[in-house]
């Protein structure tokens, strides 16, 4: 189900924490697993789950309750837009709202084309540069509708 390098990087993680307590790897797993497949399948995370020797619901449990993890595929690029308080005392409401009308989506859709799917996430940590988003693992700061044109216009 894991390329032999997805599953090295696994190992990686794995023996980072004494045998027992090799479960202590599963946020690190989970990642590595949706790094190749682009999603978290559910038969997928039974196969971090044996590999951790954990029981399902409890990969289940970590990966529905972290934002990073989709449980469902996405499109090429995932605009995770926060929408905390700091971002929202600077105007995160606009910038979703212009993302919205702008890709003709909502959030947890993807639009038409297979190239966006919006999501929203609770904090991203950029409090300093509020309102912000990030697009695939790139954060950008201090968005306005403008610089939200011309950042999806740069996308390929």
């Amino acid at each position: 189900m894991l390329s032999q390098e997805s599953r090295a990087k696994i190992d990686q993680e794995i023996a980072k924490y004494p045998p027992e307590h090799k479960q202590s790897a599963v946020m690190a797993a989970l990642a590595v697993a949706q790094e190749e497949h682009g999603w978290l399948s559910v038969p997928l995370m039974d196969h971090v789950a044996e590999l951790l020797g954990m029981r399902p619901i409890q990969v289940y449990e970590v990966a529905t309750f972290y934002s990073m993890y989709d449980l469902k595929p996405v499109g090429r690029h995932k605009i995770s837009v926060c929408t905390n308080i700091s971002c929202l005392l600077r105007g995160s409401d606009d910038i979703v709202a212009h993302l919205k009308k702008t890709l003709g989506i909502d959030f947890g859709e993807t639009s038409a084309d297979g190239r966006f799917t919006l999501k929203e996430v609770e904090c991203l940590a950029a409090c300093g540069g509020a309102p912000m988003f990030m697009i695939d693992k790139t954060y950008y700061e201090n968005l306005t509708p403008a610089r939200v044109d011309e950042i999806l216009a740069g996308l390929e």
